[in-house]
């Protein structure tokens, strides 16, 4: 049983394994967001932009025909003809072409953020493996977005439909009309049409995006035994942490050592800090830090004073604030400065005259 629970996917992924499925390009996106954020993107740009390419084409006809040699329209190559087509329909298209790029831009935005990675695009032999393919054909997970793409598209041609049946009466109109102005009226009912069937999609797309989004971290979830391994990975072995942490702690214990042997006076708090000090009025411009510790290293320092001779005296608002904002070997603060100055003051006066005593009474 303790086995099948440590295999039970329950946990919250951990940044670690979100950031690495990024690196794949493994994210919650929607691909209908993409599709009906372009389609509304170049509805909208052709109505802006589309009379620009029917004006295009129109010059070019114009010109065409009002050719002072006859033969030239009869005798125009057709690559030529075509090539001068595309020419014409791509310099007035700009505009189009660039709001469905920038509006492609901002929806992978949108959904992703800013991601760039080549490893979507590599081939898997696995996708090759026609056994593989059956399974995933008839697996749940196809079948339910098949359910949800039939559900999209009864969406989608309800919409259109009553969109088309509220404007049966124009469609009518626009079959008794004529010329550009049939042309007209039916470019109008295809645009709001149309317009109704990018909205509706729009609305489905950003359902979806929500769905992929909880789908993507539910698929991502971990179980208990590999989010140990994970932290195991980031923190390194326990065994090798623990020597770490061995070798660590021996250095401090080194240094204060050689350290509080040098200095004037010990401040302590009393028992849970201690910060060995020592001012050199030759050498040094304000009193320094040569060591500090808490708990067993506050222990170590005080032993150490005591065995050489250092005064030990307890301060506890200055112990706390020193041990707080100075770091070993950087100098006292100003603002500590008056405090430090009667403490020493104190020492020499007890180096004079009670020259074996070691520590102080407290303030």
């Amino acid at each position: 049983m303790a086995d099948e629970g440590a295999g039970e996917k329950t946990e919250a992924p951990t940044p670690r394994r979100l950031a690495d499925a990024r690196k794949k390009g493994n994210v919650g996106k929607s691909a209908d967001l993409n599709s009906a954020i372009g389609f509304l993107a170049g509805l909208l740009c052709l109505g802006m932009f589309g009379s620009r390419v029917i004006e295009a084409w129109l010059t070019l006809l114009r010109r065409s025909l009002e050719s002072q040699d006859p033969t030239v329209v009869s005798q125009l190559d057709l690559p030529v003809a075509v090539q001068m087509v595309g020419a014409t329909t791509m310099a007035a298209a700009v505009p189009i072409l660039a709001g469905l790029m920038l509006a492609a831009l901002l929806s992978n935005l949108f959904q992703v953020g800013f991601l760039l990675t080549p490893q979507p695009l590599a081939p898997k032999l696995d996708k090759l493996n026609p056994i593989n393919g059956v399974k995933k054909l008839f697996s749940t997970r196809v079948l339910v977005q098949l359910g949800m793409n039939l559900l999209k598209l009864s969406v989608v041609s309800f919409v259109a439909y009553r969109a088309i049946h509220d404007r049966a009466g124009d469609i009518l109109l626009s079959i008794e009309t004529i010329g550009w102005q049939q042309m007209a009226l039916m470019g109008s009912l295809m645009f709001d049409v149309g317009l109704q069937l990018a909205m509706t999609l729009l609305l489905i797309a950003l359902i979806d995006l929500a769905w992929q989004k909880y789908k993507f971290k539910r698929d991502m979830r971990m179980s208990k035994q590999e989010v140990k391994e994970e932290l195991r990975q980031m923190e390194g072995d326990p065994v090798m942490k623990q020597r770490r942490r061995k070798a660590q702690f021996a250095a401090a214990i080194q240094r204060i050592r050689s350290a509080v042997p040098q200095a004037d006076v010990v401040v302590t708090n009393p028992t849970e800090l201690a910060i060995a000090v020592k001012y050199d009025p030759d050498r040094m411009a304000a009193p320094r830090v040569l060591a500090k510790g808490q708990g067993f290293l506050a222990q170590k320092i005080r032993e150490i004073a005591v065995a050489n001779g250092i005064p030990i005296v307890e301060r506890k608002p200055l112990a706390q604030a020193i041990y707080k904002t100075v770091e070993i070997g950087e100098e006292i603060p100003e603002r500590f400065y008056q405090a430090i100055a009667e403490i020493l003051a104190y020492v020499y006066e007890l180096k004079r005259h009670k020259p074996t005593r070691r520590s102080a009474p407290a303030a």
